[in-house]
């Protein structure tokens, strides 16, 4: 039997690695402090050790599945591990540079090492997959319709406070995303914003009460043109993946962004980490502060001008007795992309979520359980 080694319990963690351990699987449980693993699955299992990479690497067995829930810096040695000793790997986050540089070597080892299978990424890539295929095998389908596609994510409190957001973890990664420029495609012309808050426009969700949200491009949207698999030759008027945040959220933040643009070198990192301590005081989740998470992906295609396919998947969930919001649907889709390694369904080689239609449409029914509400929006039904 396989040993599928869980690297992490943090926040987001938790949901997919007792699911895991409940379903029957042999769980491996490595985290830095045990006691804090022990808090969170000691009463489903004794197999818990202090995590440590070469103590990993010795303990895997060939056809193992190494999970890192760890920093996304640290997924790379592990994936590396994992290829040396035959065993699988998989991850929530994005495919770094080092990790897409073991592709060959995992082809040749024949193990899969599996990224962006979390939430964003993750669960939008699946809803992304399955419109394209929709709109591809629909009878309106025309190579020259004009395309435009956004998918907006975000981690919102579910009562919103003065400041419009609460932090789930450190706010110090959250202050240092503010500072990275993003590349999308807006009216046909490629958009380059050095910082969010120069590309803030309004949206609209199709919920059952439509709700108006503040929204964002985020990184570098136009690589995902192909990973969807856009045909080259279709008309993109819009493509933007991008962050949402509750309406007020840019006036609220105002005094912060301003701040962040004059911070440079170690004084700035200094300052930023002041920043962190002093927002996680103030505006973290308390014990009782159920969290929200929303997330829309939408594909539209227009013939002279007028609509012919326009859907939109629609997620809403908060958190209740099961935790919260993020942690499910950040780690169940995780433990979901282990048993489709174990079940042989990922071929060998650096992947992301998969674009399989069959893994896609089931995945996509389990994520429905993880949520309040999730439907797909026909706007032209």
């Amino acid at each position: 039997m396989t040993t599928i080694h869980w690297c992490g319990t943090g926040l987001s963690a938790v949901p997919g690695l007792r699911r895991l351990i409940e379903g029957g699987d042999r769980v491996t449980v490595w985290n830095r402090t045990v006691e804090k693993a022990r808090d969170a699955v000691g009463d489903l299992t004794d197999d818990i050790r202090p995590y440590d990479l070469a103590a990993l690497e010795s303990a895997l067995d060939r056809g193992d599945v190494a999970v890192s829930m760890l920093p996304a810096d640290q997924h790379p040695a592990i994936a590396a591990a994992c290829v040396r000793k035959g065993a699988h790997f998989v991850s929530s986050s994005y495919i770094a540079p080092e990790m897409r540089a073991l592709d060959t070597a995992a082809r040749e080892a024949g193990v899969a090492l599996v990224n962006e299978v979390g939430l964003d990424p993750g669960i939008d890539h699946m809803m992304a997959h399955d419109l394209v295929a929709a709109y591809r095998a629909s009878p309106v389908y025309d190579v020259k319709n004009v395309v435009s596609f956004t998918s907006y994510c975000g981690g919102i409190p579910k009562v919103p406070n003065a400041f419009r957001y609460k932090f789930s973890w450190s706010p110090l990664g959250v202050l240092k995303a503010l500072r990275s420029p993003s590349r999308s495609i807006r009216d046909f012309s490629e958009l380059r914003v050095q910082r969010p808050w120069d590309a803030i426009t309004s949206y609209t969700a199709p919920l059952p009460v439509p709700e108006t949200f503040e929204v964002y491009p985020n990184r570098d949207s136009v690589p995902f043109m192909a990973e969807y698999r856009f045909d080259p030759a279709w008309p993109v008027r819009d493509f933007v993946r991008g962050t949402i945040r509750l309406n007020g959220w840019a006036e609220a933040w105002a005094p912060v962004f301003a701040e962040i643009e004059t911070l440079e070198g170690p004084a700035g990192e200094a300052r930023l980490k002041e920043m962190s301590d002093r927002f996680w005081r103030e505006n973290s989740y308390g014990q009782d502060d159920p969290d929200r998470v929303v997330l829309f992906v939408s594909l539209k295609a227009e013939k002279a001008g007028l609509p012919v396919f326009h859907r939109t998947w629609a997620l809403d969930a908060w958190g209740d007795v099961r935790g919260t919001a993020m942690a499910r649907l950040v780690s169940v889709p995780v433990a979901l992309a282990v048993g489709s390694v174990l079940a042989r369904e990922i071929p060998a080689g650096v992947h992301p979520a998969p674009h399989e239609p069959r893994l896609v449409a089931r995945w996509l029914e389990e994520v429905g359980h993880l949520a309040q509400y999730m439907r797909l929006v026909d706007h032209l039904a």
